[in-house]
């Protein structure tokens, strides 16, 4: 897998609850929005696996 698709993963579901990812250092979120985020690039990996 690409580091673009890679990025999309993170960006694209991060963006979709309104959480903004920064390139570098994300260690300003919350843990709420940081577990929200991941769950939701998992769904979206999942999806696209099957």
């Amino acid at each position: 897998m690409s580091g673009e698709a890679l990025e999309g993963f993170m960006t694209e579901p991060a963006n979709g609850l309104g959480i903004n990812l920064k390139q570098v250092c994300n260690g300003d979120l919350i843990s709420r929005e940081a577990g929200s985020a991941g769950g939701s690039m998992v769904n979206v990996m999942c999806l696209v696996q099957q």
